[in-house]
């Protein structure tokens, strides 16, 4: 088993290359199945998310020349040779769900897919797709299996435009509907449709592929059916996340990072908020940099909100270096029910947060009365200590990653799996910037770790 050892209390400084986004190639790869045609993608990182991905793929018939070194990504599905997604696949990611929207329209074959399971951050429920690939005139049902149920879905009569309006603006909902519509007949509109950056990056993909698909005002996506598609070259964008997560650590530790690749319009939001606590970036043509400006400040508020808003994947880094601002902090979690549970090891840490049940902002959201703990109170500054962390989920791992840089005691973090699910390379980048920071083999209790 690998931990990582942090000793942390020194300035990060440097450069660090932002790698390509995990929640944009993975899907991508998904909807590259629609077709028969060859998908070349650039800016591929070399992370257990797009593996997983990759291998989930290879099952359906996908040939794949992966070229790590050069980050390029090369696929084509040329035949299906199988519509079932083995069970192994069960809670490795949340990919799985959208294979039905990308083989609906180019089988008679039934689809079976593992379901999605919860995690350390709350349900991850799949209503919102089964409901918008029924709309457009699949059949899906829920079977039990012999350790797990699965979804089967199939659309032996075709499918059919539709107008669809989501209940929730779903980043995962909206991803089905579209793979699903592009082969649907006639005209599909997608109304409260999720428009994340990735999203986006997804449409301009599908676009390349031949498919008539256009974003209008409100929240709406347009698609057409797509009879014929083509050969596609894609670079993938900048992962947002991982930009955020290294702009964090450079001010947490009074450092000075510059992030290439780092893109301004997608971070608008985080930006705002670095800012109104003295957080110093400057932004550039090819990156951002990031770096500490003087005595932070608190007073700051944040509610998580889908895109544009300020992205729940944000928050967890964000919070350590809250820890080290003066006076006190609000941040209302909107998205997840369960986000929170990362802050008793902040906690354990040295750091002042109290977690509240109530919506702590200016409007209520829909957990206000399902008494889950989603608002935090965090005041600071505090002097954070040394601890040994088992990590429970990949955005709660960065955060202690952040809170070890702050310390300047040894912290030890296992489960680190998780980090390399979404972070390329993480020690060796953090290292280049002067982290004191290893990555050892070490003997772990079996009952310690978390498995998902």
């Amino acid at each position: 088993m690998e931990i990582l050892k942090i000793i942390g209390g020194a300035p990060l400084t440097g450069t660090v290359r932002a790698s390509g986004a995990k929640n944009a190639i993975s899907k991508m790869l998904v909807a590259s199945l629609l077709s028969d045609k060859e998908c070349l993608f650039r800016n591929v990182p070399n992370i257990t998310e797009v593996e997983i991905t990759v291998d989930l793929c290879k099952e359906i018939g996908m040939e794949v020349d992966w070229d790590k070194k050069n980050r390029t990504l090369k696929v084509v599905t040329k035949t299906l040779k199988s519509t079932y997604v083995p069970q192994r696949f069960s809670g490795a990611n949340r990919i799985p769900i959208l294979i039905i929207g990308a083989l609906l329209g180019r089988t008679d074959a039934d689809i079976v897919v593992p379901t999605v399971g919860g995690d350390q951050i709350g349900k991850r429920p799949v209503d919102f797709h089964i409901e918008a690939l029924r709309s457009l005139g699949a059949k899906v049902e829920y079977r039990e299996m012999k350790k797990d149920g699965a979804w089967f879905a199939q659309a032996h009569e075709g499918l059919h435009g539709a107008v669809i309006e989501l209940p929730y603006p779903s980043v995962g909902a909206t991803e089905n509907t579209i793979l699903a519509a592009c082969r649907a007949s006639g005209t599909t509109i997608i109304k409260n449709a999720a428009m994340e950056c990735e999203i986006i990056d997804l449409i301009l993909f599908l676009q390349k592929m031949g498919v008539h698909i256009h974003v209008d005002v409100n929240r709406v996506i347009h698609i057409r059916e797509t009879k014929i598609f083509y050969d596609v070259e894609h670079t993938v964008i900048t992962d947002r996340i991982e930009a955020a997560s290294f702009g964090i650590a450079a001010i947490s530790t009074k450092g000075r990072v510059f992030v290439e690749g780092a893109k301004q319009e997608h971070m608008l939001t985080f930006l705002n908020k670095l800012r109104e606590i003295n957080g110093g970036f400057r932004v550039y043509d090819h990156g951002i940099e990031f770096f500490y400006a003087g005595p932070l400040k608190g007073g700051l508020h944040i509610e998580t909100d889908v895109h544009p808003g300020f992205m729940t994947d944000w928050q967890q880094p964000l919070v350590p270096l809250l820890t080290q601002v003066d006076g006190c902090s609000v941040i209302h979690e909107t998205v997840h029910e369960n986000r929170f549970g990362y802050t008793k090891i902040l906690k354990e840490m040295g750091a002042d947060i109290e977690v509240f049940t109530q919506c702590l902002g200016p409007r209520a959201c829909r957990f206000a009365e399902e008494n889950h703990h989603h608002s935090i109170v965090i005041k600071g500054p505090r002097k954070l200590h040394g601890k040994d962390i088992v990590i429970p989920d990949l955005r709660a791992g960065f955060a202690y990653i952040v809170a070890a840089l702050i310390s300047k005691e040894e912290c030890t973090l296992s489960n680190i799996h998780y980090l390399d699910r979404g972070y390329e390379t993480l020690e060796e980048k953090l290292s280049s910037l002067g982290a004191n920071i290893v990555r050892v083999k070490a003997e772990v209790k079996e009952e310690e770790l978390i498995t998902v």
